[in-house]
């Protein structure tokens, strides 16, 4: 019986989950790779995060137009998954927008972070 939990994200483009993952700290692995879980299971996936739980991973695979992510939270003691899916979305949508502003050709003068978290981003564009 597999322990694999699989949850829906809105999450497209793996260059920006890559990156998201890399501002909270987490070291990732893209291809066909595969996570673990309880018992040595395994599962394919796209993208793969190792934790500090022996033998365990989180991942995130394709299904569809978006990404699932697929961990094993039985055995994952260190990522709290509601914390990690916050933290995940914001950092992700960041560098969606800010690719889609330089695209646009703005520059970016400030960027804060405010104590609730927030991103604050002044851009300016040259006519």
């Amino acid at each position: 019986m597999s322990h694999f939990s699989t949850i829906k994200t809105r999450l497209v483009d793996p260059t920006y989950i890559m990156k998201a993952l890399e501002d909270l700290g987490m070291n990732c692995e893209q291809g066909e790779v595969e996570i673990r879980g309880y018992g040595g299971q395994r599962t394919r996936v796209e993208i793969r995060v190792p934790t500090r739980n022996p033998g365990y991973d989180i991942g995130f695979r394709r299904q569809g137009d978006s990404y699932d992510l697929v961990a094993d939270w039985y055995g994952i003691h260190d990522v709290n998954q509601q914390e990690l899916l916050q933290q995940l979305n914001q950092r992700y949508a960041y560098h969606a927008a800010k690719d889609q502003l330089e695209q646009q050709d703005f520059t970016i003068v400030e960027e804060e972070v405010r104590p609730d978290r927030t991103i604050h981003i002044t851009v300016r564009r040259m006519a």
